[in-house]
């Protein structure tokens, strides 16, 4: 189940995604040359775009973070402050993402860890934020988008072979 935490989050990014694959690609060039009885030579060339992670756009971030609120706002029915507040942690989660997909494209492992420490963080920040009827609607909510089964359906009868009968 942790494993798939991280979906929801890279969805948030989903609308982001385009402006950050807009940017130019890091290149590396590297070559070996050899003059016929001299030691090789190695040079590595690297432009400039691969000096740095580009950086997410902070519009499209803006844009995807709004989102969630507003639909968090109609959803939970949050209040005027709790809005606020849910909208700087849905930003800072969908800045984080983004930054982490951009930085860990090529190490896809290490961008699920990465996105899932994200996810977890940002559920203890909406459960600090939310009232308990709230934070349980939202979690009923993501379980069903992302087709977990929900934790009442984790208490009820256990696998085939798994016990709990009286056979």
């Amino acid at each position: 189940m942790k494993s798939l935490s991280f979906l929801p989050l890279l969805a948030l990014c989903a609308l982001a995604a385009p402006a950050a694959q807009a940017q130019a690609p890091a290149t590396t060039i590297k070559t070996k040359v050899k003059p016929a009885g001299q030691p090789s030579v190695k040079s590595k060339t690297t432009s400039p775009a691969a000096a740095q992670t580009p950086a997410p756009s902070d519009e499209a971030i803006d844009k995807r973070a709004n989102a969630l609120t507003v639909n968090m706002q109609q959803n939970l029915g949050l209040n005027p402050q709790q809005t606020e507040k849910v909208r700087a942690i849905n930003r800072r989660s969908v800045e984080q993402v983004e930054t982490a997909r951009l930085r860990y494209r090529a190490e896809p492992r290490k961008m699920v860890g990465a996105v899932d420490d994200i996810g977890q963080s940002r559920l203890s920040q909406l459960k600090d934020v939310l009232t308990p009827a709230q934070f349980d609607k939202y979690q009923r909510k993501r379980e069903e988008k992302m087709g977990l089964p929900s934790s009442q359906a984790a208490q009820g009868t256990p696998p085939p072979g798994l016990g709990g009968g009286g056979e």
